[in-house]
């Protein structure tokens, strides 16, 4: 049954539209729901706050792309519009689509022609961060100049300053530097306490919650002595600054219009960001999907979009998108069943005028071996009906439930390319040269310091350390050629502090001067690596991307902050027509769909994953997992329900294999929404004729005759 706490919303089929003049001709393409979340606030000085509850697939994105279209149109400055999004990309489709509105406004419209340029303030909650606070540097005691680390980058400062603390010396094994940081950012992105951090999510590591906090603020002063900002300071200098009362009305005057794309998976910081740019909600449009909110592991939490209506008096209008232009009923009627079971959320049930006969479908199987085997040969299957591999794709809870899977389809050369493993910007060549890159803009960063210096012949972790001590103290950065080095060093060591120096220089061309840093990292590669070939192709990958980019700072801020999401690992050469199947974690594949879609082990353990079912909060994540992966598929999904499946036996005996059962999510009540099949079909039963019966007792009468 619903929860009495779920909100209720407007029909999709009887939208509640206020009295409007007849829309614009570029409006004409939407739904009633889509027009009233388009149209809201247009009569209005400033439009009161605007909650979109966009349920998966409902077009949310082309809403949003109109709605910043439609406020430019009605008279809207472009350059005062902030479009928030969780991708670089996203920001980037979000833009082209608004212009390409725009261009259907008549040539006499003031706006059609200057609107083309785009929106000079449209990108992630971090890259705007990142722009504002190098604007605003000096007023707020930072350098211009300041590096960016990323997460990596970011646990080996960690790292540096619990070694130096002598935190990895201790008698009783102390966190290592991932948890740390993991400690580090919870506390930030939660605004809550160490203590209460610990509690909730990493309850192995209380003993230490003292040294834990000397750790974060030892790590807080080395990224202030050495100008470097991490990932979350981008959200908590923007919300410090919002505190100050001068620079908090600068902020709140710049921006007329302020639009947040997929809200449910903002944090706490990025909530507040929003309440101080616009603190009685007028010129606030917030879009999103309560039942879409899986992010909790990094810090986001649904109650910002289940609470936002509350924050403001009147409160916020809130407009429901239903009508799902991606699956057939039958799908979108399993997935509202399952959700609908679920506690608090906004009431919505999505509708679809795609009907068809075949419902998603529950395979049971033995074990991971058959489940891939089945996936394996139903794939094959659908190829030849016609579905391009591409237009397929596996899904899963996390990243290892894919291994046995792999081989299979390795197995069969079946290519496929997964998401959720190795990222591009993880591969140790493609760090070195962004390393070399952001020292030589920040002498004082040591992180990538150390990195850079040991890529040339001679020297060692031991000197990399000294130089960099000596570059931090004065007179410093002006010092770099004149570093003491070991003869296996000296050779090659003043072409390449003239080099740091060279692409240091603030009015060093670009992308001329990352062609450079390439260049002289290619000469370094047949040292360094084996397969130096394959790895030279990922550098001109790289180069090539830099080139699209206006100014060094951009291109590492933006590769920082929005990396790519993954690269190809193909099984085997790719096929001429180069497709190839999709593999990917269901984190991976939000906002994302394909014409086939299946789920393995869709059992207690893994969905929900046995990691996460000790709060009521916890499991209500997991069954939105559950929801995203099957509202990715458009016409055909497929549930998996392995009979036993095997675990890494923690001791290190060993696997061993455990027995499973159909997800919790999915109970008795609602199997009329699935189909049911076993894989493979059960062997006929042997007749029972006389041949048979006399061949049952010769055997017997043998085995007992071998102990007579």
């Amino acid at each position: 049954m619903i929860d009495n706490n779920r909100v209720a919303s407007p029909l999709a089929s009887d939208p509640v539209v206020p009295a409007q003049a007849p829309a614009p001709t570029y409006l004409e393409t939407l739904n009633p729901a889509q027009q009233e979340a388009v149209r809201h606030g247009e009569n209005d000085d400033v439009a009161p706050p605007l909650l979109i509850i966009a349920g998966a697939g409902t077009g949310k994105t082309n809403t949003l792309a109109h709605r910043v279209a439609h406020l430019i149109a009605k008279g809207g400055d472009p350059g005062r519009v902030l479009l928030l999004t969780f991708s670089r990309r996203a920001a980037e489709e979000m833009t082209r689509r608004a212009n390409r509105i725009l261009a259907q406004l008549t040539s006499k419209s003031r706006h059609s022609a200057g609107s083309m340029a785009g929106l000079p303030w449209s990108g992630t909650f971090h890259s705007v961060g990142a722009r504002l606070l190098r604007e605003y540097a000096p007023s707020i005691g930072l350098s211009p100049g300041f590096s960016l680390h990323d997460r990596a980058d970011s646990a080996d400062l960690m790292n540096l300053v619990r070694h130096e603390l002598g935190m990895s010396t201790k008698a009783k094994r102390f966190p290592l530097k991932g948890t740390c940081l993991g400690i580090y950012s919870a506390v930030v992105n939660t605004r809550s306490s160490v203590a209460e951090v610990l509690h909730s999510s990493f309850p192995w590591c209380a003993d230490w919650e003292t040294e834990l906090k000397h750790l974060f603020l030892g790590y807080v002063e080395a990224k202030q002595s050495q100008q470097v900002l991490d990932y979350d300071d981008l959200l908590l200098y923007w919300t410090q600054m919002a505190t100050v009362p001068a620079l908090a009305r600068e902020l709140r005057e710049r921006f007329d219009h302020v639009l947040v794309d997929e809200y449910q998976d903002t944090n706490r910081l990025q909530a507040e960001i929003l309440l101080a740019l616009k603190p009685d909600g007028r010129g606030l449009t917030v879009v999103g999907d309560d039942a879409q909110s899986i992010y909790a592991f990094r810090g986001a939490t649904v109650r910002n979009i289940l609470d936002f209506p509350k924050l403001f008096d009147p409160p916020a209008r809130q407009v429901t998108l239903e009508r799902n232009y991606r699956s057939t009923q039958a799908i979108l009627a399993a997935a509202n069943g399952m959700i609908g079971l679920a506690g608090e959320g906004f009431a919505k049930a999505l509708w679809t005028e795609r009907v068809s006969s075949r419902l998603p479908l529950l395979v049971a199987v033995k074990d991971d071996a058959d489940q891939a085997g089945y996936v394996a040969e139903q794939t094959l299957a659908r190829r030849e009906a016609g579905v391009k591999l591409k237009h397929q794709a596996v899904l899963f809870r996390a990243s290892h439930h894919s291994a046995r899977l792999e081989v299979e389809l390795t197995r069969r050369q079946i290519p496929f390319v997964k998401f959720g493993g190795l990222k591009f910007l993880e591969a140790a060549h493609v760090k070195d040269v962004l390393a070399l890159m952001r020292w030589s803009q920040n002498l004082r960063d040591r992180v990538p310091g150390f990195r850079t210096l040991q890529l040339l012949p001679g020297i060692g972790p031991k000197t990399a350390g000294r130089i960099l001590e000596n570059l931090a103290a004065p007179p410093g950065c002006a010092l770099l050629s004149e570093q003491p080095t070991p003869e296996g060093a000296r050779e090659n060591w003043q072409d390449f502090a003239s080099l740091v120096e060279s692409l240091g220089r603030p009015a060093a061309p670009w992308p001329a001067s990352f062609e450079m840093a390439c260049r002289w990292y290619e000469g370094q590669l047949d040292r360094l690596f084996e397969d130096a070939q394959q790895r030279q192709i990922d550098i001109d990958q790289l180069s090539r991307m830099a080139a699209t980019y206006p100014s060094r700072e951009r291109f590492l801020t933006d590769l920082t902050l929005d990396p790519p999401e993954a690269t190809s690992a193909e099984a085997g050469v790719p096929l001429l027509d180069e497709d190839y199947l999709i593999l990917s974690t269901i984190h991976s594949a939000k906002g994302q769909e394909w014409k086939a879609v299946t789920i393995l082990d869709v059992v207690d353990g893994c969905i929900p994953s046995d990691m996460a079912t000790g709060t009521t909060a916890e499991i209500d994540e997991e069954r939105r997992l559950l929801y995203v992966a099957m509202t990715r598929a458009k016409d055909e999904l497929d549930l998996m329900v392995p009979q036993r499946f095997y675990v890494t036996h923690q001791s290190g005996f060993g696997d061993r294999h455990v027995y499973a059962n159909r997800t919790r999510f999915i109970p008795n009540s609602l199997l009329s929404f699935f189909a049911q099949q076993s894989w493979p079909a059960p062997m006929p039963a042997l007749q029972g004729n006389a041949e048979s019966r006399r061949e049952a007792v010769d055997l017997a009468a043998r085995m007992r005759a071998m102990w007579q």
